[in-house]
């Protein structure tokens, strides 16, 4: 399924207050040199350009970090990263038809519309215990700040 430019896809770089952007998986279209970047497994997010190119963030968990092991883990420091524009080596610009957009990524949670096509991702990268158990999952909020008390 092709993407629909600029009626599904968010056409920005999530801010605070509009904070949704796009979760991709690779097509068939895709170069291998693209795909060798961005590594089997990889969670991929991004928007859409005015170009009909996307700028993806990506995170693949290259150092195999114990809390990285989720597909959902992936997603949301790819998130983070894209958010807060930081700087990184896991960012690119793509073509469109390299991609499939299979659901949205924000400040609280994920919602995969195409779980079919995030299954086969991961199944074909050799990891489909990645994958969520469900479509939607809901980040948790982050714990209050530790009241510090003065010393008698």
């Amino acid at each position: 399924m092709s993407i629909q430019f600029g009626q599904d896809l968010p056409l920005q770089r999530p801010d605070k207050e509009d904070s949704r952007a796009a979760l991709f998986v690779p097509t068939t279209n895709i170069k291998e040199e693209v795909l060798q970047a961005l590594r089997n497994g990889a969670a991929i997010v991004g928007f859409g350009n005015h170009d009909r190119t996307l700028t993806i963030y990506y995170e693949c968990n290259r150092f195999n970090e114990p809390e990285m092991a989720k597909w959902e883990q992936k997603a949301r420091k790819a998130y983070d990263r894209l958010l807060d524009n930081l700087p990184t080596t896991s960012k690119m610009v793509v073509k469109i038809e390299s991609f499939e957009q299979i659901g949205y990524i924000s400040s609280k949670g994920i919602n995969i519309r195409r779980m079919d096509s995030l299954v086969r991702w991961l199944e074909n990268s050799g990891i489909p215990e990645s994958a969520p158990a469900e479509a939607h999952v809901t980040w948790a909020p982050p714990p209050p700040p530790k009241k510090i008390v003065a010393g008698d």
